[in-house]
């Protein structure tokens, strides 16, 4: 999607389509409510654990869509090698280098270390034994000492590194917008930037979001089925 912008010599782009948009706002929303209900406690817990389950859909969402979403929405987009990061961190970007378009090098870095955090928290709950109340579906298949042992992971050092990995993901946002001028929120709501017209757009229609659909409903399914492996 192309269309006139405000800023000379550039148009507007499509770059994140709206399965990715969507994946973007609902994975920060869950992850916000798991926190915020680990914290409560008691009965929120049965929203925590609901709430992860619904991060693990989305993450194994994302993990497919990855490789079959909007062009700038695929892995194979920053997938950098070692002279792409020593272009950028340098300076010395090269014409055909199009760190601006989608995810920057760091800001893979960030995606990828986000993404597989995440994934080992989640994992970690699966398994997870509180001593109280509340166990996670899997805890049957490991011993009492690989439940206790990730429990405390998942309560600790596990917690605070996606503390810091989020707070990582935020002050970068903020870097951007008063240093570079360069609104990133604005665009995973929009779904648009202001590039240069030769800038390939990502393809964002119905039939895509129809797929993106089916492709949540199966990871969906996927986690449910995980799940009634603990009852069964």
């Amino acid at each position: 999607m192309s269309e006139a912008s405000s800023e000379p010599g550039t148009v507007r782009v499509r770059i994140w389509d709206l399965p990715t948009r969507l994946f973007h706002w609902l994975l920060a929303a869950c992850v916000v409510g798991a926190v915020i209900s680990a914290k409560i406690g008691g009965n929120a817990m049965v929203w925590h654990m609901r709430l992860g389950y619904a991060v693990l859909a989305l993450l194994l969402f994302r993990l497919v869509w990855g490789l079959v979403g909007g062009r700038w929405s695929r892995f194979s987009s920053f997938i950098y090698g070692p002279n792409a990061y020593w272009r950028y961190l340098s300076g010395r970007v090269r014409s055909g280098d199009r760190f601006d378009v989608g995810h920057n090098p760091l800001g893979a870095l960030s995606v990828f270390a986000m993404l597989a955090w995440l994934g080992l928290q989640v994992g970690s709950g699966l398994i997870a034994d509180d001593e109280i109340a509340i166990t996670g579906p899997l805890v049957r298949f490991v011993s009492i000492e690989t439940s206790l042992s990730w429990t405390a992971h998942h309560k600790t050092w596990g917690q605070w590194l996606l503390f810091g990995l989020i707070g990582l993901h935020l002050a970068a946002i903020a870097f951007y917008r008063w240093r570079q001028g360069k609104n990133l929120v604005a665009a995973m709501i929009t779904g648009d930037k202001a590039l240069e017209a030769s800038v390939p757009a990502s393809r964002d229609t119905a039939a895509k979001r129809l797929l993106a659909l089916l492709l949540l409903g199966l990871a969906a399914a996927a986690v449910y089925a995980l799940i009634g492996l603990g009852a069964a």
